[in-house]
């Protein structure tokens, strides 16, 4: 029989994380924890293909957004907590459970299923609540900040529990106000009290886009399942990952590893604030654009002879240049400029929304494609030493290092310069 210490061990303890802990991974936990995102994912971009609608689009927004907070809340709590230690461990378990359920109810959580994902929604939303707050009775200020959290944490989801009970613009709005509350609860205290260990933030958010990445490779599976692998839909689908890479690369070259000095940089409110900002707020639309892509994919796959619906072009383009108006908003917070060729991709692919729903699919997809990788050339090619000397680095830098050093091309590496050079390289490459 276990001794009563023993059990003491496994049930007590909630162990925080330290804040300047370098070097941690995200755990096994995690990552199965995360499975259920995944599915999740999966089960927006077929809700978007069932209702090719402008209110179907709105409504597979609302649920993404709520989807996406849900898990943001336990990327904060395991990256303050230690998931594996004790009872955290079987909590971890019933939060990944309940998920599942939400991730079930996931394509009627607007119809017969509204009341099941609002209900399995609101438990997945207060056992984080309660956690937290469990293991923050040893910190006060953590503990302050959330309690300050909390209400917006409560009163949202319950909201959406209620919105059940109601159908059509009622029920939508409900909806709008419940997602508002909880988001705008992240801001209250101004980032004071939360705890933010960088590596293992930054990691966590990465392995996330790449499963969103991986829900635009699966599109093309189920977008072409049933369906003759002749040249059109083989040219499709290599398209598709000939984009897909480009959204790899326009994240993982550069973006993750100064986002990850960025905050590093940062202490205290300012650091909390940042991961904040760049994580919980603008990587919401850099994944949904993904999203939004992985749908307009799994459209073009059994059509590629035929123009795209304006709901699929939305998705196709439209979803493409969110997810680079995100970057170009990311870089701005971290004290960038605009950049040249983020924010013109962006455009150009916007552009070519109305474009897709006249020429055929396939066609479409090839310019957003192009467009795409000739983003990825211009940058290879107008920064090579600014990329190169950023990924050797990965994100063991400080942002003075990558503001003195890194945009200067074909310099050594931290080789000295004047303050003149440093400004106007710091244009050049948009930093």
């Amino acid at each position: 029989m276990p001794s009563v210490t023993a059990m003491r061990q496994f049930v007590v303890p909630l162990k925080l994380r330290a804040t300047g802990e370098s070097g941690r991974k995200v755990t096994w936990l995690e990552l199965f924890f995360d499975l259920v995102f995944v599915f999740a994912l999966t089960q927006v971009t077929g809700f978007l293909a069932a209702n090719e609608t402008g209110e179907g689009l709105l409504r597979g927004a609302l649920l993404f957004a709520a989807l996406w907070w849900a898990w943001e809340a336990y990327a904060w709590l395991t990256n303050t907590l230690d998931p594996e230690e004790g009872a955290v461990r079987l909590a971890v378990f019933a939060s990944t459970g309940v998920m599942l359920i939400v991730a079930l109810a996931t394509p009627s959580a607007f119809g017969s299923e509204a009341l099941v994902f609002g209900v399995a929604y609101f438990l997945v939303r207060a056992l984080h609540i309660v956690l937290y707050a469990i293991a923050s009775r040893d910190d006060p200020e953590l503990h302050r900040a959330v309690f300050r959290f909390a209400p917006g944490a409560v009163v949202g989801p319950l909201l959406i529990v209620i919105a059940a009970l109601f159908d059509g613009p009622a029920e939508l709005a409900l909806w709008a106000v419940a997602l508002s509350i909880d988001f705008v609860s992240a801001t209250t205290g101004h980032g004071r009290g939360w705890r933010v260990s960088p590596t293992h933030f930054v990691e966590r958010h990465g392995l996330i886009i790449i499963i969103a990445l991986g829900e635009s490779i699966v599109s093309i599976g189920v977008g072409a399942a049933g369906l003759p692998l002749d040249a059109p839909r083989i040219t499709a689908a290599l398209l598709g990952m000939v984009v897909a890479a480009t959204l790899w690369w326009a994240y993982f070259d550069w973006v993750i590893y100064v986002s990850q000095a960025r905050i590093s940089d940062a202490t205290g409110p300012e650091r909390a604030a940042l991961a904040r900002d760049l994580f919980s707020y603008l990587h919401l639309p850099m994944v949904f654009g993904i999203v939004l892509f992985a749908f307009g994919l799994h459209e073009t796959l059994p059509h590629v002879n035929e123009p795209l619906g304006p709901i699929a072009a939305v998705g196709l383009c439209g979803g493409l240049a969110l997810y680079m108006a995100a970057h170009v908003a990311v870089r701005l917070r971290t004290g960038g400029g605009w950049g040249h060729g983020r924010p013109v991709a962006a455009v150009v692919l916007v552009a070519l929304i109305p474009v897709a729903t006249i020429v055929p699919a396939l066609a479409a997809l090839a310019l957003a494609a192009i467009a795409c990788a000739t983003l990825i050339a211009y940058e290879a090619l107008r920064y090579p030493f600014a990329r190169s000397w950023i990924r050797s680095h990965r994100g063991e830098f400080t942002m003075e290092e990558a503001r003195r050093v890194a945009p200067r091309r074909g310099a050594a590496p931290l080789e000295a310069e004047s303050a003149s050079e440093a400004s106007a390289d710091r244009q050049t490459a948009g930093y």
